[in-house]
């Protein structure tokens, strides 16, 4: 048996190569780089997330956005097997541990599996398979991810992925929806029927065509922008539940 076609009738094909990785910002200009580093540098003090982050140990402020998506949507549950792409610094890689229990800190509940990668450098954590160093969007890094999988289906798939701001609008635009669409591909494959996928993007005009796509395969799908996400970001999540699954010849 193998998969149908429809991975390629009514998924856009995009090229998964890693087109942005190989853009190159030297030749833009940086007139305003002082100026920006310390408005980043106010911005972080001023931040009740960043000292939250601190105190509870998370790597990052982006934890509260998933704690958040999850409180109200519900998946990430004990025995779940989940793959974090894009997981550097680790954040969301710590929350999904301790949601599934991967880390087997709860003898009462079932024990799940975290699979993370991410281009950067990723420092263990316990109760989590580490692959750092790989970049998610190339065949081989997915077949790493399956090897690890032995055969299992995945019950969510997470992606916090972005790429590497060029200052082009239309250029990143289209950068991160092929991030998207290359989890998603992914987790067309390897989802358990009912699984979930999350990705992020930054709201464009391919956002709504994203939607579409994503509703061919998935019985509820929702943007969400997060409390915990600044309001001056244009990032948000669409959320993909109760997967159908793919009919297979």
């Amino acid at each position: 048996m193998r998969l149908s076609r429809i991975l390629i009738s009514q998924v856009r094909c995009f090229n998964s190569t890693n087109t942005y990785l190989k853009i190159s910002t030297n030749n833009l200009k940086t007139k305003n780089k002082g100026v920006s580093s310390n408005h980043w540098l106010s911005r972080q003090l001023s931040d009740p997330y960043v000292e939250k982050a601190k105190l509870m140990n998370y790597r990052c402020r982006s934890a509260f956005k998933l704690l958040e998506i999850d409180e109200k949507h519900h998946i990430l549950k004990p025995g779940f097997i989940v793959i974090d792409c894009g997981a550097s610094p680790g954040s969301w890689t710590q929350i999904a541990v301790k949601k599934v229990n991967a880390d087997g800190s709860d003898n009462n509940s079932v024990k799940g599996k975290v699979i993370s990668i991410d281009r950067q450098l990723l420092y263990p954590i316990e109760g989590a398979i580490i692959l750092g160093n790989t970049d998610f969007t190339e065949a081989s890094s997915q077949d790493k991810v399956a090897k690890e999988l032995g055969g299992a289906k995945v019950d969510c798939v997470l992606s916090d992925m972005a790429p590497n701001a060029t200052g082009i609008p239309d250029l990143d635009h289209e950068n991160i929806i092929k991030l998207c669409y290359s989890v998603l591909k992914f987790a067309l494959k390897h989802s358990n029927v009912g699984g979930s996928v999350l990705v992020k993007l930054w709201q464009c005009g391919d956002t709504k065509q994203l939607i579409s796509d994503m509703e061919k395969f998935y019985r509820s799908v929702k943007s969400i922008k997060p409390k915990s996400s600044r309001s001056d970001s244009a990032e948000i999540f669409l959320l993909g539940r109760e997967f159908k699954g793919l009919k297979v010849t």
